[in-house]
C-alpha cells in the first residue's frame, strides 16, 4: 500500500465522525422543525423560544439559509409594539396543557394590549436574551445572494433596532444604562444559585393554582424545584397583571446580568454591520452603524464598572433591589460571568482574567471538567444534574468557544470544540450534560445543541472564527 492510499484511508476515518454528527444533527433539526420554526423539543419545548431561535438559525444556516432566515423571521413576526421580542411563540395547535405557563396563563392578547402585544398570535409577555441581530448577520453571511434577493436584512432591521431601544430604554431600571431583567427566565438560566438570593424576596404562588407540565416529560432531580418554580409564576403573574409595564420601581426580582447584556452589545455591533450592508448604495443610514459601534463599545465600560470584580476574576450579578442606593452585586460564580469574553472590546487584562477563572478550580476548564459548568464546581449549591445548578450548557460553551477564539487562545478553544462535538453525539444531542462526564440530562434531540454543534463542525472558517468582521463580529 502506498503512502497516498494510507493518506487517504487514515482521512476518510477522521472524517467519519463528522459525517455521523452532521446527520444526526440534521436529523434533529428537521424532525423538530414546524414549516415556520424550530421547537427545542417536541415533548418538553413543544412552541417556538425566542434565544432558541436564535441559536438554531445559526447553525441551521449550513443546511438550508432559507429556513434559517425563516426562523427569524417567524419569531420577530411576533413582536410587541413597544420592541419586546416574547420568549415565547405559542403554536395554537398545541394543547393547552402540553406546557406550563400556557397562553391562558399568559393573556398578552389581553393584558399586553397596552404595550402593543400583537392580536393574531399568543405570546409570554417576558423576554429572553437578545442573539438576534448576531444570529441574522451570521443568516445573510451564510448566502448574501439570497439575503439580499429576499430582502431578509431589509426587513429584519427595523425590528431588530426597536428590540434593542426596548431593552437600551425601558429595561434600564438602574439607570446606568445596562438592561435589566425581571424573571429569572428572561436571563435564560433559569434555577441559576445566582437568582437564590434575589428570588428569596419572592413569595411562592400557592402550589394548587398551576400545575407543572415540565415534570411529565423531565426528571423532577434534573429540573427546577417546586419552590423554584413556584416563585416563577409569583414573579410572571405580578407582571402580567402590572400589564407588562416596566415601571422601574417596580417587581421584586431586578437583576443586571452580564450575560445578557454582553449578548446585547454583541448584537449592537452585528447590527451595525447590517446597517452597514444596507448603507451601500444609500444615504438613509449613513453615520448610524459607527454610532452604533460606539455605543457597543461604551456599554461594555459600562458593563466592566457595573458588573466586573476583579477579585474574583469574574463578571457579577446586580441586584438591583437589594438594599442600598445601588442594589448590590450577587456573590455567586455563574458562567454568565464569563460570557462577556465574546466581547471585542473587553480589555485584554480582563479577558485574560476571565480565561484564568475559566481553568482554574472553580470552573475547571481544561482540568476535571470536560466543559464549562453552569455554576461554581466548588460553590455550596452545585449539582452536576440539576438544570443550571451545575450541569454543561452547549450554548454557554458556544459561546466560550468564540470568546476563546476572539481573544487569541486558539488551543483551548480547538479543545473546547472537540470536546463540544463529542458530548453533543453521545449524549445524543442532550439538552445539558455533567460537565465531567458528559452523560446527558434533560430533553434529547435538543435543537440549539445539534445546531451549535453543526455550526462549529461545518464553519469552513473555522482558522478564522472568532475574527473580526468588519470590527466586531465573529464570521
Amino acid at each position: 500500500m502506498d503512502r497516498s492510499t494510507t493518506t487517504r484511508q487514515a482521512a476518510h476515518r477522521a472524517a467519519a465522525p463528522g459525517r455521523v454528527l452532521r446527520e444526526r444533527g440534521a436529523q434533529v433539526l428537521w424532525a423538530n422543525w414546524t414549516g415556520t420554526s424550530t421547537v427545542p423539543s417536541r415533548a418538553l419545548y413543544p412552541h417556538q423560544w425566542s434565544w432558541d431561535s436564535a441559536f438554531i438559525a445559526i447553525g441551521l444556516r449550513h443546511l438550508s439559509p432559507l429556513r434559517a432566515q425563516l426562523e427569524l423571521e417567524t419569531l420577530l413576526s411576533a413582536q410587541w409594539g413597544d420592541g419586546r421580542v416574547p420568549h415565547i411563540v405559542f403554536n395554537d395547535a398545541v394543547p393547552l396543557d402540553a406546557y406550563f405557563p400556557s397562553p391562558d396563563f399568559w393573556r398578552s392578547t389581553t393584558a399586553g394590549r397596552a404595550a402593543g402585544a400583537p392580536g393574531a398570535v399568543q405570546t409570554s409577555g417576558i423576554v429572553q436574551p437578545p442573539v438576534h441581530a448576531l444570529a441574522a448577520w451570521l443568516v445573510h453571511r451564510a448566502d448574501p445572494g439570497l439575503s439580499r434577493a429576499r430582502s431578509f436584512l431589509a426587513r429584519l432591521r427595523p425590528r431588530l433596532a426597536a428590540w434593542h431601544r426596548y431593552l437600551l430604554h425601558a429595561r434600564d431600571a438602574g439607570g446606568a444604562g445596562l438592561a435589566a431583567v425581571v424573571h429569572p427566565w428572561e436571563q435564560g438560566m433559569d434555577n441559576s444559585p445566582c437568582w437564590d438570593g434575589p428570588l428569596s424576596r419572592v413569595e411562592p404562588a400557592d402550589p394548587a393554582a398551576f400545575r407543572r407540565a415540565d415534570l411529565d416529560h423531565g426528571a423532577p432531580e434534573d429540573r427546577p424545584t417546586d419552590l423554584d418554580y413556584g416563585r416563577y409564576v409569583r414573579l410572571a403573574a405580578e407582571y402580567r397583571d402590572r400589564r407588562y409595564a416596566d415601571d422601574a420601581g417596580a417587581g421584586a426580582f431586578t437583576v443586571e446580568d452580564p450575560a445578557f447584556n454582553a449578548l446585547l452589545i454583541a448584537s449592537e455591533y452585528a447590527l451595525a454591520l447590517i446597517e452597514e450592508e444596507l448603507a451601500v448604495g444609500g444615504r438613509e443610514l449613513t453615520g448610524v452603524p459607527d454610532a452604533r459601534r460606539m455605543r457597543a463599545e461604551a456599554l461594555t465600560r459600562t458593563l466592566v464598572a457595573r458588573l466586573w470584580d476583579p477579585d474574583r476574576g469574574l463578571f457579577l450579578c446586580r441586584d438591583l433591589r437589594a438594599p442600598g442606593p445601588d442594589g448590590g452585586l450577587v456573590a455567586e460564580r455563574g458562567v454568565a460571568g464569563l460570557v462577556p469574553l465574546v466581547l471585542p472590546a473587553l480589555p485584554p487584562g480582563i479577558a485574560a482574567a476571565l480565561v484564568r477563572t475559566a481553568c482554574g478550580p472553580h470552573f475547571g476548564l481544561g482540568g476535571p471538567a470536560r466543559l464549562v459548568p453552569s455554576y461554581d464546581l466548588t460553590g455550596p449549591a452545585f449539582d452536576p444534574q440539576r438544570y443550571w445548578r451545575g450541569p454543561a450548557w452547549f450554548n454557554t460553551n458556544w459561546l466560550m468557544e468564540k470568546g476563546l477564539r476572539l481573544h487569541g487562545d486558539h488551543a483551548r478553544a480547538d479543545g473546547l470544540r472537540d470536546a463540544l462535538l463529542d458530548a453533543a453525539v453521545t449524549s445524543g444531542f442532550a439538552e445539558y450534560v455533567d460537565p465531567y462526564t458528559a452523560r446527558g440530562s434533560g430533553a434529547r434531540g435538543f435543537g440549539w445543541t445539534a445546531a451549535l454543534a453543526l455550526d462549529l463542525l461545518l464553519d469552513d472558517g473555522r482558522s478564522e472564527r472568532g475574527r473580526l468582521v468588519g470590527e466586531e463580529v465573529w464570521a
